[in-house]
């Protein structure tokens, strides 16, 4: 089963930037809708940012105009440019196609923003 790999989080200060990656070893890759979640301690898993298959995109009303979705298919890897981080940015971070497939969760990346 391919399992998606997602990499780039860290230990940042507010208003610091972080470039996520995550390689999504689809066949179809290059059609398929891409996300971006995230879930903090004791929350849900919410969605943070949407990019077409045609590279249009959509984002969390928490992170519009912060953050930058973008996608390489040559590559297969989605991308999440963070700017401005905030302290409430602090979760671990996962990617899966849209609709999300329960086989494709990987591990997340850590991302912590804090003073």
């Amino acid at each position: 089963q391919a399992q998606f790999v997602e990499s780039g989080g860290g230990l940042v200060q507010p208003g610091e930037s972080l470039r996520l990656a995550c390689r999504a070893p689809l066949r179809l890759f290059s059609i398929s809708s891409m996300d971006w979640y995230r879930q903090a301690p004791g929350n849900q898993r919410e969605l943070v940012a949407r990019i077409s298959s045609r590279g249009g995109t959509t984002y969390a009303d928490s992170v519009k105009g912060r953050f930058t979705v973008s996608r390489d298919n040559a590559k297969k890897t989605i991308y999440l440019e963070m700017n401005n981080l905030k302290p409430e940015d602090t979760a671990v971070y996962y990617c899966n196609e849209n609709p999300p497939n329960n086989n494709y969760w990987g591990q997340g990346t850590q991302v912590t923003v804090s003073s």
